[in-house]
């Protein structure tokens, strides 16, 4: 594949000039003395609370420091000089947070040392953007969140976010970007996968962005998901295997390895799982369900030198499952699965020219299967529908750094190749067989820039805009300005934020032609052609740090035109992408997150108050052409009141125990003929562990531990309704070894 002209001219115009993208943050702040004069030649070391990787640089004449190209996650913050005591702060790094730090040194030899508990330090008075910070201690806690497929660490501590007919959905859509150390994986598919795009238990931190997205950001924009990969410095020759046992025949399990030095550090990963139980029931019963699959990940650093550091992360994962049946279904002998394929390689080249100037320039790719082979004999149709897509492109981007700026300028742009073949096969007797392979070819380039600009020490202004050109069966241009603005409130440290902007989302290159193309009309189909999905948002929120908790509330509203969603083709189980008119997402989030209580452990709450409503008809993809009804409708992921509230403890005897609550009032009724919800629910997940010594940690872990079985949504993905997960038990093992 080949990447446009216009992105290749962009590219070389503007590369000696490009700041980097969300890919690292800096720290920067100032030192002074206990007059306030800036204090010279101080050290200020940078190293991160979960592993040995640091950085150190030195004070200038003005007592300024840069610290630059951190990636997110938690850090303590040293600053030592001759003759003045040591200080120490903790920090949280978010992408495009970039934090300003002050730092008074006293005299003598005592130390000064500012502890904030890690849920109040994601309060950031220079962003824009309502995020939520996971750390790898939290995945591993949080009952089940560190199992392959599971998305737990996302559904428990990020409001707003469900999953409904196998899919994850954020403020009622399912198009959402995953991100690796900030560069943007390229997915146009709509809902072909399921799972998680990276294992968890590979992830150091995962930030979690809903709204308010930089320029940087801008194709599936329902919520982005920065996940920052384990790199070998919390490891020095150590490997971990963590092996699990439980109902269903489950297992999961991985092998991981990892170690450094002063300017290397590797880790690597191999995982497998396996269970009886894998995608959500059409019933009570759990029938012809198996998943299983296999994955790893190796991530490389090198810094070559204090100016030029080299970054390699790749991954895959292969995951089959049996489509679930009821009973009907399995007496007639109905077996289909699907299979998905996903590979991703990036690299990262962050070359600092002076401090406060840094480039990063980052080529990926990105390989995504998904086949769904239906059984000869179903019916009364037989489906078989593959389709491969493969993402070629390259991310540079440049970051300056001054005293009262923080602005970025940078492109992305990547080609796509699709591949995709369908049969039908009619078992019902009308002797109707047809094949139809179609590939597809496209590209998208985008150009974004952004400056933050802090225009006292208690107002930050965010000011930016996306450009983004795309080509395939049709071609589109979009310009997405975004503004922004964050107020600290003096004394009481509350940050109040605001929020405008507008997003564009490219649509798929599926389309419906040939044979395919008659079968639709014979249905009473036609396919008209998809168009990018344009979304306008605004959105205010207010942070409340107040003795180590973190309070914060985000009321949201945002319209989309072209809404992308998906249908299938009469009784069989192709389904392809759609765009409704209009939709609207609105309502209100709250989270809570407490500092270290009793210096046992940390409880947390969230919750949503959610709409997710359609207009229109359908006027992209596959559609019967029947009038719009008036007004707006519920979408069939619509659930009014979200919440999830946990607690992770460690309790003497070196044992821990984690829970999480979970309250849903209910997705759309798909069978009502009014506007109605399915009743509400409610679920319990617990788990205990003990460390039985330094490299031995073994633990108990009861999801749905009721075992309430119960209907949770009746919309037509992978053909029917969807139970609520059955109770899921499980035993884990992980042991420590050095090599």
């Amino acid at each position: 594949m080949k990447l446009s002209s216009l992105a290749m001219s962009v590219f070389l115009c503007l590369s000696p000039l490009l700041t980097r993208a969300a890919v690292f943050e800096s720290v920067r702040g100032v030192v002074h003395d206990p007059d306030h004069r800036p204090v010279k030649g101080a050290t200020i070391a940078a190293k991160s609370s979960t592993s040995d990787y640091s950085q150190t640089v030195v004070t200038g004449a003005d007592g300024a420091f840069d610290i630059a190209s951190i990636p997110p996650g938690a850090y303590r913050v040293t600053v030592t000089h001759d003759g003045f005591a040591p200080a120490t702060r903790e920090i949280v790094v978010g992408s495009s947070s970039g934090p300003v730090l002050h730092f008074q040194l006293a005299i003598g030899a005592v130390q000064s040392s500012v502890t904030v508990a890690e849920s109040a330090l994601a309060v950031n008075a220079e962003q824009m953007t309502p995020a939520t910070m996971i750390s790898r201690s939290e995945i591993a806690t949080t009952p089940g969140a560190s199992l392959s497929n599971s998305l737990s660490a996302i559904t428990d501590y990020v409001p707003g976010a469900w999953i409904a007919h196998d899919q994850l959905h954020v403020r009622g859509g399912h198009q959402v970007s995953w991100a690796i150390d900030g560069v943007p994986i390229p997915n146009t598919n709509i809902a072909s996968n399921v799972g998680p795009q990276i294992d968890p238990k590979d992830i150091d931190y995962l930030e979690a962005q809903r709204g308010g997205y930089s320029p940087a950001y801008g194709d599936r924009t329902y919520g982005v998901f920065n996940a920052v990969p384990r790199t070998g410095f919390e490891r020095n020759q150590e490997g971990d295997l963590v092996t699990t046992f439980g109902t269903f025949h489950q297992t999961n399990d991985q092998l991981t390895f990892g170690s450094h030095t002063e300017k290397f550090a590797y880790y690597g990963s191999v995982n497998g799982n396996r269970s009886d139980y894998g995608l959500s029931t059409p019933g009570p019963d759990v029938l012809h369900d198996r998943a299983w699959g296999l994955g790893g990940m190796a991530t490389l650093i090198y810094n070559r030198d204090a100016n030029n550091q080299f970054r390699l992360v790749s991954l895959f994962r292969n995951d089959d499952y049996q489509i679930p049946n009821d009973p009907d279904a399995q007496e007639a002998g109905i077996r289909d699965r699907e299979y998905e394929r996903d590979a991703v390689a990036s690299l990262s080249w962050l070359h600092t020219f002076r401090p406060g100037l840094i480039l990063t320039t980052s080529p990926f790719y990105h390989f995504n299967r998904a086949n769904y082979d239906g059984a000869p004999s179903d019916t009364p149709l037989s489906t078989t529908q593959h389709r491969a897509s493969s993402y070629g492109g390259v991310q540079v981007a440049l970051n300056l750094v001054t005293q009262r700026h923080n602005a970025s300028v940078g492109v992305y742009a990547f080609g796509q190749h699709d591949d995709e073949s369908v049969n039908l096969i009619a078992n019902d007797g009308s002797g109707l067989s047809l094949a139809n392979q179609k590939i597809a070819n496209g590209q998208l380039e985008a150009l974004f820039f952004e400056d933050q600009f802090k225009a006292f020490s208690w107002l930050t202004l965010t000011a930016g805009a996306r450009l983004t050109h795309f080509a395939g069966a049709i071609s589109e241009n979009a310009a997405s300005p975004r503004l922004g603005g964050a107020i600290r409130i003096p004394h009481l440290n509350w940050v109040l934020r605001g929020f405008w902007g507008t997003y564009y989302q490219a649509p798929p290159l599926s389309t419906v032609t040939g044979p395919l193309l008659n079968f639709a009309v014979d249905q009473g189909l036609g396919f008209i052609p998809l168009r990018g999905e344009r979304d306008q948002e605004h959105q205010f929120g207010l942070t409340i740090p107040l003795r180590g908790w973190a309070f914060e509330v985000n009321n949201y509203h945002q319209r989309a035109q072209n809404y992308f969603d998906h249908n299938a083709i009469g009784n069989s189980n192709l389904f392809f992408p759609l765009t409704i008119d209009g939709a609207r997402l609105y309502g209100w989030e709250a989270t809570i997150r407490s500092p270290r209580l009793l210096h046992r452990g940390e409880v947390y709450l969230s919750y949503a108050y959610a709409h997710a409503e359609g207009s229109g008809a359908v006027n992209g993809g596959l559609t019967d052409f029947s009038p719009p009804d008036s007004g707006y409708f519920l979408l069939d992921h619509d659930q009014r009141q979200t919440l999830h509230a946990g607690f992770s403890f460690a309790l003497p005897y070196r044992v821990m125990a984690s829970g999480d609550l979970y309250y849903g009032s209910g997705f759309t009724d798909g069978s009502s003929e009014v506007p109605a919800h399915l009743p509400r629910h409610t679920t319990f997940d617990l788990s205990l562990g003990k460390t039985i010594s330094e490299n031995l940690t073994i633990s108990a872990t009861a999801l749905n531990i009721t075992n309430r079985r119960f209907l949770l949504d009746n919309s037509e993905t992978f053909g029917g309704t969807h139970y609520a997960d059955p109770r899921q038990v499980y035993l884990q093992l992980k042991y420590r070894f050095h090599y």
